[in-house]
């Protein structure tokens, strides 16, 4: 697996944490890239404007995916001003690693 650091690109949040995501190294392409970051995110695709690696550099084909390193950072550019209503955030159950199990737990 490659393992990457993903956000949404908003300069007014005080707080824009990175969030790791998971891609199978054997299916490297941009839209599967787009995919699992944006369902992680809880972004709608249509709404990515563009994927910059940070600091400064665009990614638009599957060779550009391929040569990502392991914790490189990147960020969904969205193509409306208004983000708030672009995305939301996904509930505890719907994160990929929650144990339900775990959670119902009492002491």
């Amino acid at each position: 697996e490659l393992v990457l650091k993903v956000r949404i690109q908003n300069p007014n949040l005080r707080e824009n944490d990175f969030i790791e995501i998971e891609l199978d190294r054997q299916e490297l392409t941009y839209k599967e890239l787009l995919r699992v970051s944006c369902r992680e995110l809880g972004v709608n695709p249509e709404h990515v404007q563009k994927i910059r690696k940070l600091p400064n550099t665009i990614l638009r084909k599957d060779k550009d995916v391929a040569r990502l390193q392991d914790f490189q950072e990147l960020e969904l550019v969205l193509t409306v001003s208004d983000k708030n209503l672009l995305f939301r955030v996904p509930t505890l159950s719907e994160r990929s690693g929650y144990n339900k199990k775990a959670s119902e737990l009492t002491y």
